[in-house]
């Protein structure tokens, strides 16, 4: 996926999506077209895994599109594991196939790029979470929720960057240009 770079002047969610759509691809490259053997393999001591990987970040997808649009979630986060068992998307990661990772996750982006853009076009940034409190009751604005989603993913990228060297050898920091 090539991306297009935003001009010298953009502003500021333009920059800020354009950030979370290159963590994004840098993603989907590191965690892209391996079979279950691949996607479920650890580097011990950690059991950290490409599945888990995507399946967690389809969940976090899925908690920030709620936050822009106050709707119920969707899959994986309307699974009743998900409610009541911190791990279970971790551990469950592990029984299934690569097709249905793959899936789960391209979807929850999808629904969140599509959320993000009719909330941004909708009041912009400063507008409140609709469903995420703090304990004191404030809602964090929608400027702070693009930024820790973007910072979920830098920080998953590097995992699996060393997760998919250790796999097949794949290193770089960008997807190659198509």
């Amino acid at each position: 996926m090539m991306l297009n770079e935003p001009p010298p002047d953009a502003g500021e969610a333009e920059m800020q999506l354009f950030a979370l759509e290159r963590s994004r691809a840098q993603f989907a490259w590191k965690a892209g077209g391996l079979d279950e053997a691949g996607l479920r393999r650890a580097q011990p001591p950690s059991t950290l895994t490409l599945a888990g990987l995507l399946k967690h970040l389809a969940l976090v997808e899925e908690l920030y599109t709620i936050d822009f649009t106050g709707k119920a979630p969707g899959p994986p986060l309307d699974a009743p594991e998900a409610a009541t068992d911190l791990d279970w998307v971790w551990r469950s990661a592990a029984g299934d196939s690569a097709e249905y990772l793959y899936e789960l996750w391209r979807g929850a982006v999808e629904r969140s790029r599509a959320a993000m853009a009719e909330a941004l076009a909708d009041g912009g940034l400063d507008q409140p979470a609709k469903y995420r409190a703090f304990d004191d009751g404030r809602r964090p604005n929608l400027r702070r929720l693009v930024m820790d989603l973007h910072d979920e993913y830098a920080r998953h990228v590097g995992h699996a960057d060393l997760l998919r060297e250790a796999i097949d050898g794949l290193v770089g920091e960008d997807p190659p240009l198509s």
